[in-house]
């Protein structure tokens, strides 16, 4: 198998928030560096660029990721979902991004993307997810403004809700 060098750019086809997408990517390029500036995913945020702080967290093929440190080559036919892709339509918001509003849980937004991309998981996962495991899934989140407290209100309101539709349904 021939390796690629530094300057060839590979093609990459894989699904982004549901819909088919592709691009061409260096060998080194960086998913985050891929989704925001070739993809114009641009909700994904690049922080520390070392899988600490948690901005760049997408999904890949349903479990959370950090984009900074997979390669977008590597993505080659899975599913992506970013930030992007919680909201149901345009001008709607999702109920955890409502809860993250009503419970002003967030303040610069630096951080926002990633934390909703756990939360969104993890409630999708174990939706009677309680404070302590809220809590777990932050604490690979840096935060810098909010203290965290109205982030886990929120996840709380959010779950609650998303409890009662499920009972209702």
């Amino acid at each position: 198998m021939r390796r690629l060098t530094a300057t060839e750019r590979h093609p990459v086809r894989f699904t982004l928030n549901g819909k088919p997408a592709e691009g061409t990517a260096h060998p080194r390029m960086l998913l985050s560096d891929f989704l925001r500036g070739v993809q114009g995913a641009t909700g994904t945020h690049i922080g520390c660029e070392h899988g600490v702080c948690g901005a760049c967290t997408v999904r890949i093929d349903g479990a959370m990721a950090r984009s900074c440190l997979t390669f977008a080559v590597q993505i080659e036919g899975a599913e992506i979902d970013t930030v992007e892709a919680l909201a149901p339509a345009p001008a709607r918001l999702s109920i955890l991004q409502d809860a993250f509003r009503k419970h002003h849980a967030l303040q610069c937004g630096f951080c926002t993307p990633g934390i909703l991309m756990s939360l969104d998981t993890l409630l999708a996962t174990e939706p009677r997810a309680d404070a302590g495991r809220i809590r777990d899934v932050l604490s690979g989140h840096l935060c810098r403004c909010t203290g965290y407290q109205p982030i886990v209100a929120a996840a709380l309101d959010a779950a609650q809700t998303l409890r009662e539709e499920t009972d209702n349904a």
